[in-house]
């Protein structure tokens, strides 16, 4: 081998090793003080009667569990004083939080390299939290169809559309490939029982009132009501980063109800609900940010584009009810700061760290990271 060639090698070799040592040291260990899981609220129904060994798979005297949110945690060593508490959207878990299609890294471990301890939570009769003391109703989201989990859900999302011969094509910020669609059509989850956002803000209320300083919320899509709701059941929510809320109601005073601007598919437009003014005052008492992706008009072809064109018309609504009575709401479009190509699922994409960064700055403006 001639000397020039070894040299070549030799110089191969380095940047390859300078390269690794690179990549490892930007993936530091994270060093955790406490992990877990536990289960928090939940009831029972009773069948009367006695139970019996000889007819032990009888009904009688046994009771049916449900009801309750299944959550697992991280505290950092050195963790902030507020813990972050995360909630899925409509026909999903805690994967919402987790690794991205691609494997990237997710927001459950990227906020705790951030220093925030990290909740992250199955809604009653979602996930891991599938038990359910009343039964499945034809109105149970997804339930009724379990075909609406492939291109339903990836259009209404806002992943991308479909080519003439039925393939994907994905939005800019959606890692390509098949392996990467499928991925993300296996994270769907349908619930157990009836969506009971009532229910699921009481649980949710019921972890934060656990949390001595109190928690920040982070909420997405349809659990965009049940993180306004827990607002009102507890005053130990500290602030809520909202990542596209919608399809469920917006909350707002119920003399002051908003304009309803209609999709045109009607059943998904964005909605609304009342509160007394009292419980809608305490949203004003906290900071609040809304994120909001790409791909958003009202009137497009594509149904999930007009859907949440709907949604963030009532988000603009939202922001300007909180802030007339006093309160720091705040309503971010990507686009309009020069971020695109994001969908609904912004916290899985390839530009995820660029998306959690806004929260941290947010974080850091409103004094909610010591």
């Amino acid at each position: 081998m001639s000397l020039r060639r070894k040299l070549f090698r030799s110089a191969l070799t380095l940047s390859l090793i300078l390269s690794l040592s690179a990549g490892l040291a930007e993936a530091k260990p994270i060093t955790i003080a406490e992990q877990g899981s536990f289960t928090i609220g939940g009831t029972y129904k009773e069948k009367p009667g006695t139970f019996s060994q000889e007819n032990f798979i009888a009904e009688d005297g046994q009771r049916a569990y449900g009801d309750f949110a299944y959550v697992e945690y991280q505290k950092p060593v050195k963790a902030k004083k507020l813990p972050l508490i995360f909630q899925h959207g409509g026909a999903q878990s805690k994967r919402t939080w987790e690794s991205g299609p691609d494997g990237r890294e997710g927001f459950n471990t990227m906020f705790v390299r951030a220093g925030y301890s990290v909740y992250l939570v199955d809604q009653p009769r979602s996930g891991e939290s599938n038990l359910s003391t009343e039964a499945v109703t034809p109105d149970t989201p997804w339930a009724s169809n379990p075909m609406y989990g492939d291109k339903t859900l990836y259009v209404l999302s806002r992943i991308g559309h479909y080519d003439d011969e039925g393939n994907p094509v994905p939005n800019a910020q959606f890692p390509k490939g098949e392996e990467n669609y499928q991925a993300f059509q296996q994270s769907w989850t349908i619930g157990s029982g009836p969506l009971d956002n009532d229910l699921n803000a009481d649980v949710l209320a019921k972890l934060v009132n656990r949390q001595k300083d109190g928690a920040i919320l982070v909420t997405h899509s349809m659990g965009g009501t049940i993180g306004w709701r827990t607002a009102i059941r507890s005053n130990n929510v500290k602030g809520i980063i909202a990542y596209e809320p919608g399809g469920t109601p917006f909350l707002f005073p119920e003399t002051e109800m908003p304009k309803i601007t209609e999709a045109r598919f009607k059943a998904l437009s964005a909605s609304a609900m009342g509160v007394p003014m009292e419980d809608f005052m305490k949203l004003t008492k906290i900071p609040i940010v809304l994120y909001y992706g790409d791909y958003i008009k009202i009137g497009s072809e594509n149904v999930g584009e007009d859907k949440w064109g709907t949604e963030f018309a009532m988000a603009k609504q939202f922001v300007e009810t909180v802030n007339r009575h006093g309160g720091d709401a705040t309503l971010v479009h990507l686009p309009e700061i020069g971020i695109k190509g994001n969908s609904h699922f912004l916290m899985q994409e390839k530009n995820n760290a660029e998306i959690m960064k806004l929260a941290l700055d947010w974080l850091k403006k409103k004094g909610l990271d010591k």
